[in-house]
């Protein structure tokens, strides 16, 4: 610089907007003008249009006494090379002269210079997965399926069954306790026929069940009886006494006799069959009576007493537990 007024002292104190302020006016400060300065007169020219300066020259003073990288010119895309090849944007040390010279390792899974890379192996790492799974399935069934036999076998390993033993239910079957046990059933003329009495057996009307059609008839006489000896009851308690009889289309009773006892209420003997009068074919029907045996053999005696109607024939006589 002249001791003139040309500017700034230094380059460091040059104001690129002197001409804004009063004293930079009054030191000649003005707009700064296309390529000019930073507006003060003869000052240091340091603006440089875009593109102009020229990348890729050597320096004056190098890094370390290597070459700089040459690079393309400033808002132009640098030349690339191609794969692997070195990049002229960028050099590393071991491609300039005099640099250190490393040896390229290629990646993993990745190819050998064909431009094309591969992923990491999924197809083994999904065979794995399902070979841990199926494992894990096969070891749960083997403990379902031979779990049990630690309990059953005690210390043995294993047991195979013997010839003895019978892979199908035995043939033989036994009643479980409290189940229904059939009971006697009797035909009226097996019964005990009172003597003298005139009670007698006949197959003429129609319609009884008995074995031939044979019924117990005449007991319309008072002192007529049938009694019947039950054997085989298995417990003591209560059971029905169930009759099938046939009336004249008319109502009938009998006195009902337990281990000779007699029960408070007589048999009833109705007309259940609404029979017309007279029509001992149309009369057949059953009735029943609660009564209570012993354990063993009982006696059951129906009878013609004092006082009841007992026009009536009789067929069949049968047991069944409990009262209905």
């Amino acid at each position: 610089m002249t001791p003139g007024n040309n500017g700034a002292s230094t380059p460091e104190d040059d104001d690129p907007f002197g001409y804004l302020y009063a004293d930079g006016q009054a030191n000649g400060a003005t707009p700064p003008s296309g390529g000019g300065g930073y507006g003060y007169p003869g000052s240091v020219n340091r603006v440089r249009a875009v593109g102009e300066r020229k990348y890729g020259q050597q320096t004056a003073q190098g890094t370390y006494g290597q070459q700089t990288a040459p690079t393309a010119p400033y808002g132009q895309v640098p030349q690339q090379g191609g794969y692997g090849q070195p990049n002229t944007h960028y050099g590393a040390p071991e491609t300039v002269p005099g640099g250190a010279q490393t040896a390229r390792t290629p990646m993993p899974g990745h190819g050998d210079g064909g431009g094309r890379g591969r992923g990491p192996n999924t197809k083994g790492l999904l065979i794995g997965a399902i070979a841990v799974v199926a494992a894990v399935v096969i070891g749960i069934a083997v403990a379902m399926t031979g779990g049990g036999d630690d309990d059953k076998g005690g210390d043995q390993a294993g047991s195979t069954p013997s010839a003895s033993q019978s892979a199908s239910p035995s043939e033989t079957t036994t009643k479980a306790p409290g189940a229904t046990v059939e009971l006697p059933k009797i035909d009226a003329k097996a019964l005990n026929l009172g003597t003298g009495s005139g009670v007698t057996t006949a197959s003429d009307v129609p319609g009884a069940k008995a074995d031939g059609g044979v019924y117990v008839t005449g007991f319309n006489n008072v002192g007529a009886s049938i009694t019947w000896s039950v054997s085989g009851i298995s417990k003591a308690g209560k059971y029905t006494l169930s009759v099938n009889y046939g009336v004249p289309g008319k109502d009938a009773n009998a006195t009902l006799t337990v281990n000779g006892t007699a029960q408070d209420r007589p048999l009833n003997l109705k007309n259940f069959a609404k029979a017309p009068e007279g029509d001992y074919a149309k009369g057949w029907t059953n009735t029943w009576a609660d009564i209570t045996l012993n354990k063993g053999t009982n006696t059951i005696q129906i009878s013609c007493g004092q006082g009841n109607q007992c026009d009536a024939n009789f067929d069949q006589l049968w047991l069944e537990e409990g009262w209905k």
